[in-house]
């Protein structure tokens, strides 16, 4: 929504155009009369700044109305019928807006408006012209700004999405979590073969969505979630510690919905890796995962003592700065990330608004 508060933020961060207006608008005027100079002269010493003053503040207004009204309200959503009818009202009512400026400046020379400009049909051919001029030009610069911005975002996101990975594999298959997990279920095989079963097989569909099931840029959600499954019970299964957990994942259409992979998995194994182990009271992990339509919501709490409540800085050994860095690039203007660290329990709180899976080849033919 067009808010007050987003006009201030427009009108603070677009006053430096200013100038670039001025200059454009004295380059056609130069052109026109025949150099810099003269021009110059004309505007510095008669009453055609007026007319160049109406020129420059209303063509701005327009430039910045089709901007950030007409093009996010009506051309992105594709109601291109009702962008093209508000857009010529644009023009023709900026054109208009301009021609008084025409009367001011004739005023002056105690001249009538028809010995200087001839006609009022003669301003408007001069003003419709040049508006339309200024927003073709405002609207080539900000679809090149734009398209120039989502170039470098891909460009940094595929940076991002292997670097990622590399990092994810790296501490996922390090010794230590493998070794760990094939012990302990090493010890199960005697004592409850079953279990161990279970566990083994849940360890390698662990590994096998590592290897082969991340490559998109997005996976089913219902993949993700049985990865978070599968990880948590070998977690537990693997504690060195007595930790109560309370897990609760409720999600909807999972089919049909996308995330981009290993972007909640970071936030659970943090805390499993930074909960408590105390022995004179309880060590909790509290993981909730909800849906409503689109939005997703992650909230993960986890015990923690004095000592290392100030130490969860590194998620999944990419650090906390990196986790926000990827969720500002996979999910730019679509998540909100709260995390809190108090009364020794820290609580991380993620919400993301995905979107509809798009399969690409390779995971179709997965699929078959």
């Amino acid at each position: 929504m067009y808010t007050a508060l987003n006009r201030n933020w427009l009108i603070r961060n677009k006053l430096y155009h200013i100038p670039f207006w001025c200059i454009y608008h004295f380059t056609w005027w130069s052109i026109a009369i025949g150099g810099p100079l003269k021009a110059a002269g004309v505007l510095l010493f008669s009453a055609s700044i007026i007319k160049f003053s109406f020129y420059v503040v209303f063509q701005a207004i327009a430039v910045y109305f089709n901007l950030y009204f007409l093009i996010p309200r009506y051309l992105e959503k594709s109601r291109f019928a009702l962008y093209i009818t508000f857009l010529i009202l644009t023009i023709a009512g900026t054109s208009l807006m301009i021609t008084p400026g025409y009367y001011l400046s004739a005023s002056f020379f105690d001249q009538t408006f028809s010995q200087t400009y001839g006609s009022f049909y003669n301003c408007l051919g001069e003003a419709i012209p040049s508006t339309i001029a200024s927003i073709t030009l405002a609207m080539s610069i900000k679809l090149t700004k734009n398209w120039l911005q989502t170039e470098s975002r891909k460009q940094l996101l595929e940076k991002e999405k292997l670097e990622t990975e590399l990092k994810f594999l790296k501490h996922q298959f390090n010794p230590h979590f493998l070794f760990n997990s094939i012990n302990s279920i090493f010890f199960l095989i005697h004592k409850n073969p079953d279990m161990a079963s279970a566990s083994l097989a849940k360890f390698s569909e662990l590994l096998r969505h590592q290897l082969y099931e991340c490559n998109d840029q997005q996976i089913p959600l219902h993949k993700e979630i049985s990865y978070l499954e599968n990880f948590i019970e070998l977690e537990k299964l693997r504690h060195d510690t007595i930790v109560e957990t309370a897990i609760s994942l409720e999600t909807f259409y999972a089919d049909q919905m996308g995330i981009a992979p290993f972007i909640l998995m970071t936030f659970v194994e943090n805390a499993f890796k930074h909960v408590s182990s105390h022995t004179d009271r309880p060590n909790r992990i509290t993981i909730e995962l909800t849906q409503d339509q689109q939005q997703l919501t992650l909230v993960v709490a986890n015990s923690t003592t004095e000592q290392t409540g100030n130490q969860i800085t590194h998620y999944g050994g990419i650090g906390l700065n990196n986790v926000k860095r990827r969720l500002d690039l996979i999910y730019p203007g679509a998540y909100h990330l709260d995390i809190q660290n108090e009364n020794q329990q820290f609580i991380v709180t993620v919400q993301l608004t995905l979107s509809v899976l798009q399969y690409s080849q390779e995971t179709q033919m997965t699929a078959i």
